[in-house]
C-alpha cells in the first residue's frame, strides 16, 4: 500500500479523508495544529491523540518534506538551499535577510514552462510541476532550519513568501494555490495574505482568479514597453501582448492605493534601459495603483545581456518616481551563490519517454 503524503493536503481533503477512515471532523484541525503550528514529524508524538487513532493515520500516511541537497550562503546573508523531492528531481528556494523582514523566495515547478531570455531558470526547460505538498514543504524545510516551530507570531526569520524563484505559477495555479491557503491559515504557519507576493510573467486568463480566490499581492514580470521588445525578452508576450496583460491589471480585484501591483523591469543596457523606454513605460501603467521594482540585471554563465549603468537605472528611476511612482532599484543578493532574481536553476531534466514508435515499428518489421 503507497501511503499519501499529509503535508499539502486541503482542509476539505483530509476532512473527506478522515471520514472515509471513521475519524470525525475536529480530529482534522488536532493532526492540522501538530503539522502546520508544531511542525511535528511524526504521529507518534501527537499526544492528544489516542493510539488507535495515531496507529491509524500511521497506516495510511506520511509526513514528509523536501530533502536539502545542497546549501550555500551568500557573504550577504543570503542562503539558497537546493531541495531533492522524492523522485529525485530538485529545485531552488532562497531566504534573504533584511532589518524589518525576512522573505523566502520559493519555486513552483522544476524548470519552467516559460522560456524568458534574461533569465537561467528559462534555460532549463520544464520538467514538470511541484504538488502542494512540495511548495508548501518549501516553507517548512526553512521553518525548521531556523528552528521556528512553534509558528512564531513575531519577529521571524520568514514573513514574507514570494513566489519569484523557479517557474510560472499560474501555470501551476491548483497547487499553488492550495498551497497558499495551507500557508495563510490561521490554525497553522498563519501567513498573511498581504505578506505573499505571487510573480507571474503574464497568464492573463488566471489573473482575476488569483485575485479574487487568495487575495495576495500580484507582481508583473514587465521588462518591455512594447509588444516587438517584450515578445523577445517575455515570449509569453505572443499569446498575451501587452494590452491584454495590463487591462487585466487594471482589474485585479481589490486593487488599491493601499494594495498596488508591483510591475518588475529587469535592467539590460542597450536593451530596455532608455530614456524612451522610462517615459512609455509611466505611459503604459498610467491609472494603475502600481511601484515599478527596478532590477539590476544579475548575470548567469553565458547569460547574453548586461546589467544597465548604474547612471542609466538612475535616470529611468528618476522619470519614473517623478511621474507619481515609487521606483525603488533592488540590491542584489546573492550573486555569488547565483541566488539573485533571475540566476535559479537546478540540474533537473526531463525523464525521457518511450520511443513507443520506434518499438512498435521494429516489431511490426
Amino acid at each position: 500500500m503507497i501511503k499519501i503524503n499529509i503535508i499539502g493536503q486541503s482542509r476539505e481533503s483530509l476532512t473527506n479523508q478522515f471520514s472515509e477512515l471513521g475519524l470525525p471532523a475536529f480530529r482534522v484541525q488536532q493532526v492540522w495544529n501538530w503539522l502546520y503550528h508544531h511542525g511535528m514529524r511524526s504521529f507518534e508524538l501527537m499526544n492528544n491523540l489516542s493510539n488507535e487513532v495515531r496507529t491509524k493515520l500511521a497506516e495510511q500516511y506520511v509526513i514528509e518534506r523536501p530533502m536539502v541537497s545542497s546549501a550555500q550562503a551568500s557573504v550577504d546573508g543570503t542562503q539558497k538551499w537546493l531541495l531533492r523531492f522524492d523522485d529525485g528531481q530538485e529545485a531552488e528556494t532562497v531566504h534573504i535577510p533584511e532589518v524589518d523582514r525576512g522573505t523566502l523566495c520559493i519555486s513552483s515547478q522544476v524548470g519552467c514552462t516559460l522560456t524568458c531570455t534574461f533569465c537561467h531558470t528559462g534555460t532549463q526547460m520544464l520538467v514538470r510541476n511541484l504538488t502542494a505538498a512540495e511548495i508548501v514543504g518549501q516553507v517548512m524545510v526553512a521553518r525548521d532550519i531556523f528552528g521556528e516551530w512553534p509558528t512564531p507570531f513575531g519577529n521571524r526569520h520568514i514573513s514574507n513568501v514570494v513566489l519569484m524563484g523557479m517557474g510560472e505559477p499560474l501555470y501551476n495555479y491548483e497547487n499553488v494555490a492550495t498551497a497558499i491557503k495551507i500557508l495563510t491559515d490561521e490554525k497553522g504557519l498563519c501567513l498573511s495574505r498581504r505578506k505573499i507576493t505571487l510573480s507571474t510573467s503574464g497568464v492573463v486568463p488566471m489573473i482575476e482568479n488569483c485575485g479574487k480566490e487568495l487575495g495576495i499581492s500580484l507582481a508583473i514580470s514587465l521588462h518591455a514597453t512594447n509588444d516587438d521588445l517584450r515578445n523577445q525578452l517575455v515570449p509569453l508576450n505572443k499569446k498575451y501582448p501587452l494590452k491584454d496583460l495590463l487591462e487585466a491589471c487594471r482589474n485585479y480585484p481589490n486593487l488599491s492605493n493601499a494594495r498596488r501591483i508591483t510591475f518588475e523591469y529587469v535592467m539590460l543596457k542597450g536593451v530596455n534601459d532608455s530614456v524612451a523606454d522610462a517615459k512609455r513605460l509611466v505611459q503604459l501603467i498610467k491609472g494603475i495603483p502600481a511601484k515599478i521594482n527596478l532590477i539590476p540585471f544579475n548575470p548567469w554563465p553565458n547569460s547574453p545581456y548586461e546589467c544597465s549603468t548604474p547612471q542609466a537605472i538612475s535616470a529611468f528611476a528618476e522619470i519614473v518616481y517623478r511621474a507619481g511612482y515609487a521606483s525603488p532599484v533592488r540590491t542584489p543578493r546573492g550573486r555569488d551563490i547565483l541566488a539573485a532574481c533571475g540566476q535559479l536553476k537546478s540540474e533537473s531534466v526531463r525523464k525521457r519517454k518511450t520511443k513507443i514508435c520506434s518499438e512498435a515499428d521494429e516489431v511490426a518489421a
